[in-house]
């Protein structure tokens, strides 16, 4: 009966949230705004530890949201869960974002009723800056049916899937992409999702069930695309 420490800061919501075999006891979030979860990460652990009366002696594993998402961010998560996991002798798991954020949205008001029908495809999308995003395409059983990416979005993106999927597109990166697709047949957006450390507690309980650990000394970020620093400007 796993107690597992699942962290999550792929994007500006900064959460954690702590499992007891497969089940939430606590969770503790806050929109990290300007990205400062350098700042609010190990606050808010911490906070959830006292909140719970939970010693950190008693974590049997970390679990991580790798990415894709913010460079910052998934850094910073990336360092925090290696730090806890090295100085409590104990594995790391590391999740993909998207991933849990369909495992997420599966608990979505109405999504359900979508499933009854043929061909539903769950679509997280993280906001990748302009008109990109990173998505990839879940079935209801969280099978990938179209494996992670970085798309610049326009009115054509998607068409050929849409002829055959319906397609549930939810997360930061949805909203600005709902004025250029909402407007296509098979399209359902979903502004409610809240991006959270509980999303992953399900597909982490199973990880540590299966032992399936991440290499705690060279498990990186999952950035999907290469960085790309800004220009620096010569006055």
């Amino acid at each position: 009966m796993p107690r597992i420490l699942n962290i999550e800061t792929a994007t500006e919501v900064c959460s954690v949230a702590l499992s007891y075999n497969n089940a939430k006891i606590s969770g503790v979030e806050e929109d990290a705004t300007g990205f400062a979860h350098a700042e609010k990460l190990t606050v808010l652990v911490d906070s959830l530890m006292k909140k719970t009366n939970t010693e950190y002696s008693q974590l049997d594993a970390v679990a991580v949201s790798y990415g894709p998402g913010s460079y910052t961010g998934l850094r910073i998560g990336m360092s925090a869960a290696k730090g806890f996991c090295y100085a409590l002798n104990i594995p790391l798991i590391t999740i993909n974002t998207l991933k849990a954020m369909a495992a997420g949205a599966l608990h979505l008001r109405d999504v359900e009723n979508l499933f009854l029908q043929p061909d539903v495809l769950l679509c997280p999308m993280i906001d990748a800056r302009r008109m990109e995003v990173y998505t990839a395409f879940f079935d209801k059983d969280l099978n990938e049916a179209h494996p992670p990416s970085a798309d610049i979005i326009d009115s054509n993106s998607y068409s050929d899937w849409l002829k055959k999927n319906k397609l549930l597109f939810f997360g930061n990166g949805a909203a600005k992409c709902k004025p250029v697709l909402s407007p296509k047949a098979n399209t359902y957006f979903f502004d409610e999702f809240q991006l959270s450390a509980k999303n992953m507690i399900g597909l982490a309980h199973i990880s540590y069930k299966e032992k399936q650990f991440a290499n705690l000394a060279y498990s990186e970020p999952f950035y999907l695309k290469d960085f790309q620093s800004g220009v620096v400007v010569k006055r």
